[in-house]
């Protein structure tokens, strides 16, 4: 590693006061990424502010039909919550299958979708089931945080403070795990609102995406051979060691019609 600064402030305002003292600061969450890139050299970074103290940034609630979650909520405690279970089984589940037990231990939800790797979890959750972001400046839809690999709609300095995830009717969420590290080769979250379902695809291409298609059939019919025939662009998917864009291609349709049959066992 390279020697840097580590600040741990007890409140969202002495961090956001910390990251302007320096350049080349970092947010410090669960580090299930920072941290192997610390001891890889592959970051640099001049202060790493540590956000794991910050009382108001953990927890669940349930509110007016919605589940709000900390951002510093562990992956354990999601997957674990009774409330959450009971609200949208679809959730705990995804969180149950992130990686293994020291990464559910350690990782965050807030620092999951923060760093958007293409091959999480969390970020089909969002999309999926058309969550809120709250940060400590504004709120941000789903549709309008991840904008590309690695990359969200977060102004630097932005803190996510909490998750709010309106409550689907049905949802369902089923993953093709790589056998080695546990991200998804492809995954899909499936959510149904009223007359309105929302299908997002995750560990496909350079970013999680919704799959608009798939949506406007099962809007008219809820049922899982809608996918039988939705062709994605291959040209977007991701060919690599893992699978090439071909068997992703078929892969996804399979994990699509997994997920809506698992939206109705849940309903």
């Amino acid at each position: 590693m390279y020697p840097f600064n580590y600040y741990r402030p007890n409140t969202i305002n002495e961090a956001v006061e910390s990251f302007k003292s320096f350049e080349e600061v970092q947010w410090l969450a669960g580090g299930m990424t920072l941290l192997p890139s610390l001891k890889l050299r592959l970051a640099a970074p001049g202060a790493l502010i540590d956000l794991n103290h910050i009382e108001e940034l953990r927890g669940v609630a349930t509110k007016a039909k919605k589940i709000t979650i900390g951002a510093m909520t562990r992956h354990d405690d999601v997957n674990s919550s009774i409330e959450i279970k009971r609200a949208i089984p679809a959730l705990s589940f995804l969180a149950g299958g992130i990686g293994d037990s020291q990464v559910r231990n350690r990782g965050t939800i807030g620092g999951s979708i923060s760093n958007n790797d293409p091959a999480a979890d969390y970020p089909a959750a969002i999309l999926g089931l058309n969550a809120t972001i709250k940060t400590n400046n504004r709120e941000i839809a789903a549709d309008n945080f991840f904008t590309g690999m690695f990359e969200t709609s977060l102004q630097e300095g932005e803190i996510i403070k909490e998750i709010v995830f309106p409550l689907p009717d049905i949802a369902g969420y089923v993953k093709f795990p790589h056998p080695a590290s546990g991200y998804a080769i492809s995954a899909v979250m499936v959510a149904r609102f009223g007359k309105t379902v929302r299908v997002a695809v995750t560990g496909v291409a350079s970013c999680v995406f919704r799959m608009s298609k798939l949506e406007e059939v099962l809007a008219q019919n809820f049922i899982p051979e809608a996918a039988d025939y939705i062709e994605l662009d291959r040209d977007d998917i991701n060919s690599d060691l893992a699978a090439s864009a071909e068997y992703r291609a078929s892969l996804t349709r399979v994990m699509a019609k997994r997920a809506i049959e698992v939206a109705q066992q849940n309903g």
